[in-house]
């Protein structure tokens, strides 16, 4: 008798735990909050944060984060990361979250959803989203589609895409690509979030397998060049062909480029010596520009007032 009233309990727990109706605003202890697994959206110091938690500090988290609770007893922050990230800096204990009781699915899209408005994403942020996404979206519709093509042909005419494009405003194709990403070693990456490399080469580079990458990651910074979209696709080439190898990526990258002919390449170890981590590569050239400019014109003046005293 007793079996059978906790088995009622328990079922009418895991009712309720996926009921969505059931919705509300509380406050929750720091403590008891947990991430998101696999959370693609990165926590970092960067302009953002620093305008986030100036606003926290002044006026307090205005807007709820939302979580959901799990069966061990804590919460999973659907939307509230960067907040919950500011209240443990600024010294909170407990942040107002509203409580939203979902499935698992439901969870992973409510969580890219929420994120994806965000002023500034990288590029392997974008691409963990979309597949993040676009998994659970089959899931739910029941479509699992594989063919021995790849990551590509398995997605290609898919629905669930086709939906992703239409809410984010991107062609299927470009989604597709952005998912294709995920198959990049970290390494190539943090050169594609960091503005290295350009996005159409690393969704070539992609292709590669994970000892290929990390060849043109070495070669990459052996030779300090980056691919082009074409050296990139004769790389993808020669990989199919079984010819790849470090020496040929080494010769790929050597190669003079026009673009070579009037750029000048840093690596960001370099530059981080005098810029703050969380600036771009762009910031950290406007501000080179600038530095520059005040040099040239301080040169200028020096230059006429030497012209003037031996006038």
């Amino acid at each position: 008798m007793n079996c059978k009233k906790n088995a009622k309990s328990r079922s009418d727990d895991e009712h309720r735990l996926f009921d969505s109706a059931v919705e509300k605003v509380v406050e929750i202890g720091l403590e008891r909050l947990r991430p998101f697994e696999n959370h693609p959206f990165k926590v970092k110091e960067d302009e953002a944060m620093a305008r986030l938690m100036e606003s926290i500090e002044r006026y307090g988290i205005m807007n709820p984060l939302i979580v959901m609770p799990t069966t061990e007893g804590f919460y999973r922050i659907i939307s509230g990361h960067r907040r919950k990230y500011c209240a443990e800096k600024l010294g909170y204990t407990q942040v107002p979250v509203i409580i939203r009781y979902m499935k698992e699915d439901d969870s992973i899209i409510s969580m890219v959803d929420s994120n994806l408005h965000r002023e500034k994403i990288l590029f392997s942020e974008k691409a963990f989203a979309y597949y993040m996404k676009n998994e659970a979206m089959k899931r739910k519709t029941g479509k699992r589609r594989k063919t021995q093509e790849g990551l590509l042909e398995a997605l290609k005419g898919t629905k669930t895409i086709d939906m992703i494009g239409q809410e984010t405003g991107e062609s299927p194709r470009q989604v597709l690509r952005y998912i294709r990403l995920t198959s990049l070693i970290p390494e190539l990456l943090d050169m594609l979030d960091e503005g290295k490399i350009s996005f159409n080469p690393a969704v070539e580079l992609s292709f590669l397998s994970i000892i290929e990458q990390g060849w043109v990651a070495d070669g990459i910074e052996y030779t300090l060049s980056v691919p082009s979209v074409s050296q990139a696709k004769r790389m993808k080439a020669l990989s199919q062909e079984k010819q790849l190898s470090p020496q040929k990526i080494n010769e790929i990258l050597n190669e003079i480029k026009k673009t070579d002919m009037s750029r000048v390449i840093f690596k960001n170890s370099q530059m981080y010596k005098y810029f703050p981590k969380y600036y771009s590569t762009e910031q950290m050239k406007e501000e080179i520009i600038e530095l520059l400019e005040k040099e040239r014109k301080r040169k200028e003046r020096q230059r006429k007032r030497e012209e003037k005293k031996n006038g």
